[in-house]
């Protein structure tokens, strides 16, 4: 069976949109009876996106109703809202083909927060983006009764995220001898609408550590000369910081998720939060860590938090069930056969 996923977010871009693709993509083709081919920025002409130089904004989103309609394919999956997103669903709905859409940021909060949009108009144009969706796919229940709060109303599939844990262990720790202890992290984009200087600011002894970049790393670099900023970390090596802090800190409050909070609590590594959809939906309080809408109330807590039972918390979360959920969920071609088992 070949899928279409048309997505605004993809490589080299890091941020939980691409790795979650990355991971069910990984999952559903690996005994190649599936396949996907994806519509994405670097098939076009793009600009740098203002203020964020490494998104790339697509200059002839149009092009993708010809990409589609010369495209043999079985089911077509919408991930973002932004112009490839649009274009596909203008073509999908012109053709009166059935399609698939994600809900992975929480724009209409972002666009609220950041900018003074007010929520309603933000909300109107997610549900003029989804209301001919057959599907959204959401990642927690949370999520989904905020939508539905909002009047969005198509069908709503919950979609949570996974970890990968032959990357993510507690045996990735490391004395990391250098930095003075506690060790407090952050990890992800270094940007406005991740509220870091939350994170930055918090009155808390010890060393605090931002493994990413993004467009305010220079400013607060300077602002915060004693933070250590190390740039993007991969893989085995991202792992190495999450598993060797002391408490992991996720201070947004405009994601949909959090993939981050699974791959620290993999790492058996405590996580403070906001008391917002994402963390709400996957910390187990006084187990796993904690929510609340002071972060400085949460930091000498979590340092007591078992990091056994952190892990023990996170083995419920992977990526084989939610590549599971979504070929499950996806909707097929009229009179396409129905060949969706990961197992053939």
């Amino acid at each position: 069976m070949k899928i279409m996923l048309v997505t605004d977010a993809w490589r080299p871009q890091v941020n939980g949109v691409v790795r979650t693709y990355e991971n069910v993509i990984s999952h559903i083709e690996r005994n190649g009876t599936h396949k996907f081919e994806i519509i994405e920025p670097s098939l076009f002409a793009t600009a740098p996106l203002p203020a964020y130089p490494e998104v790339k904004m697509v200059l002839q989103p149009w092009k993708v109703g010809g990409m589609l309609k010369d495209a043999a394919f079985d089911a077509i999956h919408i991930a973002t809202e932004g112009p490839l997103g649009v274009a596909a669903r203008i073509w999908c709905n012109r053709k009166k083909i059935p399609y698939t859409t994600a809900y992975h940021t929480r724009f209409p909060e972002y666009f609220h927060e950041y900018h003074g949009v007010p929520t309603r108009i933000g909300y109107r144009y997610i549900d003029w983006f989804h209301k001919k969706s057959e599907r959204i796919f959401v990642p927690t229940e949370t999520m989904k009764n905020e939508l539905e709060k909002n009047n969005i109303k198509p069908e709503k599939i919950i979609w949570p995220r996974g970890v990968n844990k032959s990357i993510f262990n507690p045996q990735r720790r490391r004395a990391f001898a250098e930095y003075e202890r506690p060790i407090w992290l952050y990890a992800g984009r270094v940007s406005v609408e991740k509220s870091i200087e939350d994170f930055l600011k918090l009155p808390a002894a010890g060393t605090k550590i931002v493994v990413g970049d993004g467009p305010s790393k220079a400013t607060l670099q300077s602002k915060y000369p004693n933070v250590v900023f190390t740039g993007y970390k991969y893989a085995e090596e991202l792992a190495e910081y999450y598993a060797s802090a002391d408490v992991f800190v996720f201070p947004s409050k405009t994601d949909t998720f959090g993939v981050v909070i699974l791959e620290a609590m993999s790492c058996g590594t405590p996580v403070i939060a906001y008391d917002v959809t994402g963390p709400r939906d996957i910390l187990t309080s006084g187990v796993s860590g904690y929510c609340s809408e002071k972060l400085s109330e949460l930091c000498e807590p979590a340092l007591l938090l078992d990091r056994q039972a952190v892990y023990d918390d996170s083995t419920q979360w992977t990526w084989e069930r939610v590549a599971e959920i979504f070929l499950d969920n996806i909707v097929l071609h009229p009179g396409t056969r129905d060949l969706r088992s990961m197992d053939e």
